[in-house]
């Protein structure tokens, strides 16, 4: 990706082809922060109504999707979630003794939960869909 176009200062830190793809129809943007604790394990698995993309404005987060092996985001790490069926695992602090904070835009229907709590039932369910790290 080419930035020899943009002024000084000004940085392209990830490209998503085809994002618009999951949009849903009359979406809103929602920007959204997220400050973890040190030791913070997140949200339960849980998914979102619509597309999320972001990134890490400080520390670490331990970020697994369905379908994705677990991996570990930096800050100025770049982060995309499709949204929609697609289940978020883990969005946890990976830092014991520091906060760790997401900055992230979701595009959703209006008035539509920021997220969603996955059932234990559905867990189970779908546990042929999650990727584990390799020992």
């Amino acid at each position: 990706m080419s930035q020899a176009h943009l002024p000084p200062g000004v940085e392209i830190i990830a490209t998503l082809p085809d994002a618009t793809a999951g949009i849903p129809a009359g979406a809103e943007a929602r920007t959204v922060r997220i400050t973890l604790k040190p030791g913070d394990l997140g949200a339960p698995p849980h998914r979102h109504p619509g597309p999320i993309f972001g990134y890490v404005t400080q520390g670490e987060v331990l970020f697994e999707l369905e379908g994705q092996a677990p991996r570990v985001l930096k800050a100025g790490d770049a982060l995309f979630e499709p949204g929609g069926d697609v289940i978020h695992y883990q969005g946890a602090n990976n830092l014991p003794d520091a906060q760790s904070q997401m900055v992230v835009t979701m595009l959703a229907p209006p008035g539509t939960p920021v997220l969603t709590v996955v059932s234990v039932e559905e867990l189970a369910e779908r546990r042929h869909l999650r990727v584990t790290r390799p020992r």
